[in-house]
């Protein structure tokens, strides 16, 4: 269960509303899982993991059937149960969102904003907009609720919109003149179709997955992982159906590779011995399943041609969980690395500043206390377990220092230079994330928290990425409750980190 917006929602007011109040919905024969999530932040970037860490938890407790969880929540927590269902198809039996919003810039009205949002931010609309991944419901069973005379019932009819273009026609269970609120004989209705649906459980291992997607960071339902793209934050789509003949037909757009992952007893029978896969018109023939029906196959696509692959992708190319933006570093574990001394100039002056206000605004708005080292005092253990969010300039933070050679952009004394164009180093800095180069599998950041800000802390809808891979900031402008300067220039990098 994904709870709705509260201000002042602290750990300990969450846990007293917990012991006194069973929820909105007490399934028999269920544990309902009541998620923090990291406050109050639709279940976004920290909160998103949370969710994971916390169901990981329970099944350390209790004995969990994983073909019957089904995600639920009202207001945010319906956003949340939108963006969590839309982005994790494969996990699910049945979703029920209420209320919420589905996407940003029409829940918000953007259009009518005098200055539209940057062009980099509103291709990042396409990492948490559920509407553009309306046809991962191809597999999931959504059950949606609306109070009739609710404003957020925008986020339902906007997503029916959606799904009638992938041919599904959503079921919405409407609350007559209700306003924000579930309505009794709605709840019941729900439960109705929702328990039915559990006891069927979810097909793990369906004859037919179809899969979008526009980044990485979400690249798996069912059998399907995507492991690479062509060009990130465009559409990538991959529809697969098993064959009764002994064959697999998978066509795809923007994926370079792919692999086909059944756990043990998953695989179709029809697939065992030599299964021909036929995809995007190539045909392979690779060895079927192995005695206990698992079954991993990769597939990648080189010059136009796919072929079987030895593994996934590996080196310095976008990846699962290394595939940027700036805001992904905070998915997992990262440490703030300080300089030893106070960085340069003006740009020096900003980026100190904006150091206290990221471990301040992590306290305030992810509920955590950040990892924070001196750079004399970071380890070989430290470079191994966490991403590193590097502050400073080159002369001032020694693990900068050690590093910038190694990154894309030059960067000493007055000179800055990146992609290309070159920026006085005493009035502008950069941000950017790129993979580690002393550890591959994590990121190096410079001189950023998460990128949303004050004004955004004012709506859910607008606690989204705001920066893309890169940026320039110029600090002749003041920091304010969008950006930490004037964004210069900003921008992603492609597939090969370039």
């Amino acid at each position: 269960w994904f709870h709705g917006r509260a201000e002042k929602l602290s750990e300990v007011n969450f846990l007293s509303e917990r012991m006194a109040q069973p929820g909105q919905f007490t399934p028999r024969d269920t544990i309902v899982l009541h998620l923090y999530g990291r406050y109050c932040n639709a279940n976004k970037f920290a909160g998103e993991m949370d969710l994971f860490e916390a169901l990981a938890a329970v099944r350390r407790q209790y004995p969990v059937d994983d073909n019957r969880l089904l995600a639920r929540g009202f207001s945010m927590g319906g956003a949340a149960v939108w963006h969590i269902a839309a982005h994790y198809p494969g996990t699910w039996a049945a979703a029920a969102p209420g209320a919420g919003f589905s996407e940003s810039a029409e829940f918000l009205q953007l259009s009518r904003e005098k200055t539209p949002p940057p062009e980099w931010e509103q291709t990042l609309w396409r990492m948490y907009d559920a509407t553009v991944y309306a046809a991962n419901f191809t597999n999931l069973p959504l059950v949606a609720y609306s109070g009739e005379i609710d404003g957020q019932k925008q986020a339902a009819d906007l997503m029916s919109k959606y799904l009638e273009k992938e041919g599904i026609p959503m079921t919405h269970i409407i609350g007559p003149e209700t306003p924000h609120r579930y309505h009794p004989a709605s709840k019941i209705e729900i439960d109705r179709r929702l328990d039915a649906i559990a006891a069927l459980g979810r097909d793990p291992f369906p004859r037919r997955v179809k899969f979008v997607t526009y980044t990485l960071r979400y690249n798996r339902s069912k059998w399907i992982v995507v492991d690479g793209l062509e060009k990130h934050w465009e559409k990538a789509q991959v529809e697969a159906t098993v064959h009764n003949q002994g064959s697999l037909r998978i066509s795809t757009s923007n994926v370079s590779s792919l692999t086909i992952d059944y756990d043990p007893g998953g695989a179709p029978v029809e697939l065992v011995g030599k299964a021909m896969i036929e995809i995007d018109g190539a045909k392979l023939e690779a060895t079927g399943p192995a005695s206990d029906r698992s079954w991993r196959l990769h597939l990648a696509r080189t010059n136009g041609k796919w072929a079987i692959a030895i593994a996934r992708p590996t080196g310095l190319v976008k990846r699962h969980g290394l595939q940027g933006p700036i805001d992904d570093a905070f998915m997992s574990s990262f440490l703030f690395v300080l300089p030893g001394k106070a960085p340069s100039g003006d740009a020096g002056k900003r980026i100190a500043e904006e150091t206290q206000r990221a471990i301040r605004e992590w306290r305030r708005q992810f509920r955590g206390e950040a990892r924070v080292k001196k750079d004399s005092e970071v380890t070989d253990e430290d470079i191994a377990n966490h991403s590193l969010i590097l502050w400073g300039d080159p002369a001032s933070n020694s693990v900068m220092g050690r590093l910038v050679s190694k990154l894309p952009l030059e960067w000493s004394g007055p000179r800055l230079a990146i992609k290309g164009k070159q920026y006085d180093a005493t009035t502008h800095y950069p941000i950017l994330i790129y993979p580690n180069p002393l550890n591959i599998n994590r990121y190096v950041v410079l001189n950023s928290g998460f990128t949303f800000r004050e004004y955004d802390y004012l709506n859910n809808a607008r606690q989204i990425s705001k920066l893309p891979d890169w940026a320039v900031i110029d600090v002749t402008t003041p920091a304010n409750g969008r950006y930490p300067g004037n964004v210069k220039d900003a921008g992603f990098f492609d597939e090969k980190w370039h």
